[in-house]
């Protein structure tokens, strides 16, 4: 059969994703996965000076979505897929463009693990993340904002003259362009992809991607690599090389992740001119291999353990008995904690391949490193020889910049906007001034008359634009009599995004002082915080609270969702303060939106807390005996098993101290529940 693109949809339990969190994300974004500082001297130079290279402050301009739940029900979820003979690839272009599924079908296998939910979870650099497929990560370290958001995509003529589905958005953390073509050659058992990441500024700007792919994992699978050593990043933080596939002498072998007891990631160290692949094997010799051209550098592995927290984890992200998964990751540098420099009006450009391996299970799983990556390399070449790759890269940059002949998707209106303010032309990448919206309405008067709009009526303050050229048109913006202030509180935003605190600072008071606002109190509330000023952050969350409370009716429907997530920032701060009565105040108010009590899982582990800083741990108990379903909780946050271990001390203690003696006998008496043990380290350490 002639290669196909065409339109279906997927049924799976989902969870919706819910609501935007409506208050900007100011707050530093506590990247799990960051370097102890101590370790950089050790590293080699330009891997050191790409860790230390233009980290994110914050995930800002973009929302974090954090309004889903855990209630999942029967839903279809657009899809698009990629067909021939051969293979089936299965696209989700609403929720970042995931590769979903990938069928062999002379074998009927599915060569990734395909998750048979949809389950949010905080993951991302802006809040829902899911499991399973091949994820494209774009920005900064961590899982992409743009993950769980729609991409444009279109239909665009194949370099051997067949269909290619193409995927482009505007990436928001970096305000880089990108585009990812799905190329399936007729009778081919490799699934292409191209991607291209496009600086189109007269500026340098801090370049990241790493492609995640999640396989199936089971005791004997073993992931193979043309590396004999990696770097290992553990949760405390240390990042060093290592051995392949052995480690430690007499040690496990990692390159059967099914034998380890905790999370881990390694990146392999691929040197020189050796070709760029990574496959996970079962016991058979059978599963995916990817491989791509020479620019797509590094490679990963990465698995959540066997031990209890591990294994929570992966319930957690799907359904129990459903089998968990490990990744097998390919990125621009050898580790995830670099940023690459990419020049002004630039772009990067490579291509990665997909598909079926099978290799002697005996060589494979042999004693001998060497041999079995030795044969898994020898399979490859016979599958797709590299020189293959590099001819259909070279054939796929002849198409790069056609231009779309169906559209299949719509994605966001930020790049139409980033496109008339900077008066781009991206080949291939078209963003349509008709895609723009209502969240690009406001910034569209702002570009073009230098006026910036009076405040929302019955909602609250849309998202925010915080690059260097929006920053210059508020701060010369003219404005509607009395609205300064909106313009100020903006601006404020703006100045924070660029690090620029205490001018943050100046245009938040300017804004509170002619019109008060819980908007502002808000962002000085966290502007303290991060000086670590608590009593007055304490303050200006309480006054936020009570003027949110106050003007409730302006803001609609909406004005539960600021309730939550200004009680999630507020009721930290004023326990960290020592008061825990001004908490439970707020943790007791009616929601303002006259509907039923706010009692998620994220108030409810607040009011526990609460309760504990009154010295009432019997009633903390009682809330998590009741159960608690956090359903934001971040990767790698510990939060449940520290509040759970908190509580058992006191009720052990009493009014007495803490000791030694009394957290061991805590631990014996009440140890942690196997529902709230999400620990992704040993718990000594």
């Amino acid at each position: 059969m002639a290669t196909t693109v065409t339109a279906t949809t997927v049924r799976l339990p989902a969870a919706p994703l819910g609501p935007e969190n409506p208050l900007p994300a100011l707050r530093p974004n506590g990247e799990l996965h960051r370097i102890d500082p101590a370790d950089l001297p050790g590293l080699p130079a330009d891997m050191a000076r790409q860790i230390g290279y233009a980290p994110l402050r914050t995930v800002l301009p973009v929302r974090v979505l954090d309004g889903y739940g855990r209630d999942r029900a029967p839903a279809g979820i657009d899809a698009l897929v990629v067909e021939n003979a051969r293979l089936r690839a299965t696209v989700l272009p609403g929720l970042g463009g995931r590769l979903h599924s990938l069928v062999h079908k002379p074998t009927g296998r599915e060569l990734l693990y395909r998750n048979p939910v949809l389950q949010p979870a905080d993951f991302a650099l802006a809040g829902a993340w899911f499991s399973g497929g091949v994820e494209w990560n774009l920005g900064a370290t961590g899982h992409a904002a743009h993950t769980c958001a729609p991409l444009h995509a279109a239909k665009v003529p194949a370099p051997d003259g067949g269909e290619m589905l193409r995927l482009w958005e505007w990436e928001r953390l970096r305000d880089l362009a990108f585009q990812i073509d799905f190329w399936l050659p007729e009778d081919s058992d490799f699934l292409y992809v191209g991607i291209r990441v496009r600086n189109p500024h007269d500026r340098t700007v801090p370049a990241y991607w790493w492609s995640n792919t999640a396989v199936p994992d089971t005791d004997r699978t073993r992931v193979l690599a043309p590396a004999q050593a990696a770097w290992h990043f553990g949760h405390q933080r240390r990042l060093r090389q290592v051995a392949m596939p052995a480690p430690e002498p007499g040690g496990p072998d990692v390159s059967y992740p099914g034998g380890s007891e905790h999370a881990a990631d390694y990146f392999l160290d691929i040197r020189g001119d050796d070709r760029r692949w990574i496959a996970a094997l079962d016991g058979d010799g059978r599963g995916l291999v990817q491989t791509s051209t020479d620019l797509l550098r590094g490679r990963k592995i990465f698995w959540w353990g066997r031990g209890r927290g591990g294994r929570r984890w992966q319930e957690w992200l799907t359904e129990p008995g459903t089998g968990g998964y490990l990744e097998i990751q390919a990125g621009l540098a050898r580790t995830q904690f670099e940023h690459i420099p990419m020049p002004a009006d630039t772009d990067l450009s490579w291509l990665e391949a997909y598909g079926p391996l099978a290799a002697d299970p005996e060589r494979v799983h042999g004693a001998d490193w060497g041999a079995a990556r030795a044969e898994a390399a020898a399979r490859l070449e016979a599958a797709l020889p590299r020189a293959a790759v590099d001819t259909a890269y070279a054939d796929w940059l002849g198409q790069a910049d056609a231009e779309p002949k169906e559209i299949l998707h719509t994605g966001s209106g930020w790049g139409a906007l980033e496109a008339e303010r900077g008066h781009l032309r991206l080949p291939g990448t078209p963003f349509d001034a008709t895609t723009m919206g209502e969240p690009q309405k406001p910034w569209l008067e702002l570009l073009l008359a230098g006026v910036f709009p009076r405040p929302p009526v019955g909602a609250a303050p849309g998202p925010g634009l915080v690059a260097p050229q929006w920053r210059e048109l508020l701060e010369s913006a003219d404005t509607y009599p009395g609205n300064e202030w909106f313009r100020d509180y903006y601006l404020g935003i703006a100045q924070w995004a660029a690090g620029d605190r205490a001018q943050a600072v100046r245009s938040w008071e300017r804004s509170l002082a002619a019109h008060p606002s819980p908007w502002a109190a808000r962002a000085l509330a966290v502007a303290d915080t991060v000086e670590g000023r608590t009593d007055r952050a304490a303050d200006r969350y309480t006054a936020a609270w009570d003027e949110l409370a106050d003007t409730a009716g302006q803001y609609g429907p909406q004005v539960r969702d600021v309730q939550r997530a200004l009680l999630a920032e507020a009721v930290p701060v004023l326990l960290d303060a020592g008061r825990p009565a001004e908490a439970a105040r707020l943790l007791a108010a009616p929601a303002l939106d006259g509907g039923a009590p706010l009692d998620d899982g994220r108030i409810r582990l607040l009011r526990a807390r609460t309760a504990l800083a009154r010295g009432d741990a019997p009633a903390a108990r009682a809330l998590l005996d009741a159960g608690i379903v956090l359903a934001d909780l971040r990767e790698g946050a510990e939060e449940l098993s520290d509040t759970w271990t908190a509580v058992a001390e006191r009720l052990v203690a009493g009014e007495g101290e803490i000791t030694d003696a009394v957290r061991a006998e805590a631990r014996a008496a009440h140890p942690l529940p196997a529902h709230y043990d999400f620990l992704m380290r040993p718990e000594e350490s």
